[in-house]
Parts: C-alpha cells; structure tokens; sequence
C-alpha cells in the first residue's frame, strides 16, 4: 500500500498510479453529491441542458454537510452509502465523472463503468465525519439550495484522507 497526494483536478495519469487499497490524500474542490442532486443531474444530462459542474473535472463525494458550527469552516463531512447512487453513477462516468468517493460496496455496473471508462471509486472512512471536516478549508452551497443537505456544496480540501477501493 502506497500513499498518494494527489490534487484535484485529477489526470488519467494520477489514476493510473493508484492500486487498491492505497491510501489517497485529495486537496482541492469536491462537490457532494446524494440521491436527489444525482437523479437531477442525469435528468439534466438527458435534456442536453448545461450541468453546474464539470464532470471530467471534478470529484464527486457522497455525502450531505451537517449544519456548520459556530467558529467552524463547516460541519460533518461523513460519506454516506454509495449504492444508493448506484442507479445514476454509469450515466455520469459515461459523461465524464472519473472520481467518486463513499462508502461501502459498487454495483456490478457500477464497477464495469469504473473500469471501463479509467475512473476510481475511493471510500474514506464512516464515522469519522467531524475529523474528516477538519480537512474543509472552504465551504459554500454550490447548487440547489432548495434540497437542504443533499444540495450540492462545493467543498476545498487539503489532504482529505481516501483509499482507492475500485478502479
């Protein structure tokens, strides 16, 4: 097991390097993402409308922020449960996503996107979400106010740790 620094936006090359089980310490701007922002991004791509966010250049985590406490930069960061993204996740990698992070298991169609189209799956750790928030060097909601925690927020991160779970 290595460990990588890799900074966002994230070249094919970076993932080339990577293995599973590496250890991956991201820094730059992810975007959160949960099931009501991907099911409205499919539907944008399936409109041919613009998409908020470049999805070649981003990376896309799992995860809604809980409210931002006094004196903080934001609140909780944990990763919530990939499958239920399972459903969106191979039309957004076929539209350019490249890097997702979560926790727990991948579909099988999930996981042949991933190959298929030279993309990474890393998982950080549930349960460690107020350390994981420590890593948040900036925090603003990005799109969708209206959805509350599953809006998405855009996020800057130093050093957010991961671990390559499905290439």
């Amino acid at each position: 097991m290595q460990t990588h620094n890799v900074t966002i936006p994230v070249s094919p090359k970076a993932i080339q390097g990577l293995k599973i089980m590496d250890k991956v310490l991201l820094t730059g701007v992810i975007f959160t993402a949960r099931d009501t922002a991907h099911k409205r991004l499919c539907a944008l791509i399936e409109e041919g409308a613009e998409l908020p966010l470049e999805l070649a250049e981003s990376v896309i985590y799992y995860c809604g922020p809980s409210p931002t406490p006094p004196g903080e930069i934001c609140g909780a960061i944990g990763p919530t449960t990939s499958q239920r993204m399972d459903k969106y996740t191979p039309q957004l990698i076929q539209n350019g996503l490249r890097v997702m992070i979560g926790k727990g298991e991948r579909s099988a169609e999930v996981l042949e996107s991933i190959h298929l189209h030279e993309a990474v799956y890393l998982v950080t750790i549930g349960g460690a979400a107020a350390l994981l928030a420590q890593h948040v060097v900036a925090c603003e909601l990005f799109y969708w106010e209206e959805l509350g925690a599953e809006a998405i927020y855009r996020l800057e991160v130093k050093d957010l740790p991961c671990y390559v779970a499905a290439l």
